[in-house]
Formats: structure tokens, sequence, C-alpha cells
């Protein structure tokens, strides 16, 4: 009998052990997609870029390794992101055709499967940390314009003057894209080349200059050490857009999506083609009813789908095993990811 309770003992042991164990916690990030070639590239514009992309990873998945929710992960890398002018997000967000930063993001848990977005937004530093705010302390998934930054503001988020969303080379890209009467996913080669004739104002700006037509959109998709996976998406939307333009990146199933199930899903790209398309759950859904990988799905969906259809951009893709995906169909994407064994890479090109 003693015996018996031994072993008993030890095998209650080990199953505890096994239930404390981290799983496989992983962390993946973008930074845009498009005409990102090592020919547009300067090294000094390719470490700046590799620098930020890097310090995203290392903050998200220092979250999950003290064993944070994959949730606080995303907001965490994402800030990083929000905070640099280099992207399309925050910070570096494109003007509209009224002059305006109008921000959109969006956050959906994969456990609960509670999202929550922003859209429209002016005056809040981190729209990242407001979706956040409408999936956790709201009944809502979406809000837009003044009343998401009131809502932001009685949550205790940091508001900013609309001044601290200036750079003066998103200002000169609205400029241009005045000029040739256009709408521009960020920068085109075209305004590449013009722009380098002009007046620079410091290093940051050099390196936006000429960085090429891009989709600036970040994103983040993370699993953490409960199994639960989560997806968040920021961006500053189209140059020179106008009308109250939203793009796919707010909207839950197309530029972001999440479940449990099958998996985590952020986009960057053609907002349009990406909304028509209902990108991120097109993938979840190819995983679920047809039992693709994710890598299989997310490759049906970029590399032939939206292809056929003509949009660009690219995705990054998580399963709930930390299987990773990241096809996109432009010249490039910035992108990394940290898996379960804290390996890292930060990759910008197609080879």
């Amino acid at each position: 009998m003693k015996f018996f309770l031994t072993i008993l003992f030890s095998i209650c042991c080990c199953i505890s052990a096994q239930a404390q164990q981290p799983g496989k916690i992983t962390l993946v990030i973008h930074g845009g997609a498009g005409t990102i070639t090592r020919a547009n590239m300067s090294p000094e514009k390719e470490k700046a870029y590799r620098d930020a992309l890097n310090e995203a990873l290392q903050k998200g998945y220092a979250i999950l390794k003290k064993g944070g929710t994959s949730v606080q992960a995303v907001e965490a890398a994402i800030h990083v992101m929000e905070n640099s002018p280099l992207f399309n997000a925050g910070k570096g967000a494109v003007f509209t055709n009224e002059g305006k930063n109008e921000m959109d993001a969006a956050v959906m848990d994969g456990k609960s499967m509670k999202a929550g977005a922003v859209a429209g937004v002016t005056v809040i530093r981190n729209p990242i940390s407001a979706a956040i705010a409408v999936m956790e302390k709201s009944e809502h998934v979406m809000m837009a314009g003044t009343g998401a930054e009131k809502f932001a503001k009685e949550k205790g988020l940091n508001i900013v003057d609309p001044s601290y969303f200036y750079t003066e080379a998103r200002y000169k890209a609205l400029q241009k894209a005045k000029e040739d009467e256009k709408v521009e996913l960020d920068h085109n080669a075209k305004e590449e080349k013009d722009i380098k004739k002009g007046p620079k104002s410091g290093a940051v700006d050099d390196l936006i200059f000429t960085e090429g037509k891009k989709f600036g959109t970040v994103g983040c998709v993370a699993l953490d050490q409960f199994g639960n996976l989560a997806a968040g998406t920021s961006t500053g939307g189209m140059t020179n857009k106008r009308y109250g333009r939203i793009g796919d990146a707010p909207i839950i199933g197309a530029g972001t999506y999440a479940n449990n199930a099958t998996c985590a899903v952020s986009a960057t790209g053609h907002g349009e083609y990406f909304i028509r398309s209902v990108v991120a759950y097109d993938i979840s859904a190819l995983m679920e009813y047809k039992g693709l990988s994710v890598k299989d799905a997310a490759n049906e969906v970029v590399m032939k789908k939206l292809v056929e259809r003509g949009g660009e951009g690219g995705v990054i893709a998580l399963d709930k095993n930390g299987n990773i995906a990241m096809p996109f169909n432009s010249e490039g994407m910035y992108r990394g990811y940290i898996d379960n064994t804290g390996k890292s890479e930060v990759l910008i090109y197609k080879d």
C-alpha cells in the first residue's frame, strides 16, 4: 500500500509540474509591407528598422516570459512601433487630405473571442490601448472619432495634442500626394525620387523620405503560456485619404482576428481588398473547416485569393501550437518573431 501511495504521489507531482510549465510562448510582429527592396534600402535605414523591430519583439516577449497574457504582450510590442516615427501608426501616422492624422486600431482575444477597435482617432497617443479599453471596459466592439476619444479620456488613457503626431516627412508626403492628386498607400517610387531632391529636417525624416511605397500598418500576434492567442493591429491609414476613410485594420475579421481554436492574424496592405476578402477570418475558416495548417491557409489567402483579386500586402499568423506564417505578395514586409525556444529573427526582404 505504501509503495502504491508513493507511486501515486509521484504521478500527481509530475502532472502538477507539467501543468505549471510555460507553454509555447511565441510572438510575431509586422511593420508594414510594400515596395521594400535592397536597392532602396541604405545601411542606416535598414539598421533603424531592424533596431525598432527588435525592440518591439523584446518588449512583447518579455511580457510573455514573465507570465503575462497574449493581449498584454501585443499591446507592449505595438506601443514600441506606435511610438516610432518610422512606422505609419501613432507618432509616424500619415496625413489625411485635411492635414490631420487619423488613426485606427483593433485587438482580439482568442480565448474569450472578445474584440475592441477604434477608428478615426486624432488625440489618443496609443490607439492600440484604446482598442483594448473598448474590449475590456465597454460592451461594444468599435468606437469612432470624438466618441472614441471621449471614452479613452474617461478611461485614463494618454491623450495628446494632435501636433504630437506631426512629422516633417509625412507632411511633405501629403503635399506631394496633393500635387499628384492621388491617394497614397504611404509612399511610392516617384515620390521617393522627387522628395530626395528637397531639404530634409533630420535623421529620422531622412530615413522615411527614402522608404518607397510601403503599407506601414503595424501589428502583433502572440501566444501566451496559458495557450491563449491574441492579435492587434494599428495604422495611420492612407496618405491624402478623404471622407473619413477607414481601412481593414480596425475591422474584426478583415485586418485583425484571433480564435484559440485556430489562429491569430494581423494584416497589412491595401485595406479595401482585405475588407472585401475578409482576409483574417478566411485564414481561420480554412483551418477550421478544411483542416489546413496555418501556413497553408495563410498562403492560400494571401498568395492566391488576394493576388487574383488585385490585392497587395501580407499577414502574420500564429496558431495555438506556436506555428508561424508570414506570407506577403508585395516586394517586402517588415516582420519578425521570437519562438518558444527564444530564437528570434527580423526579416525585411523576400529572400
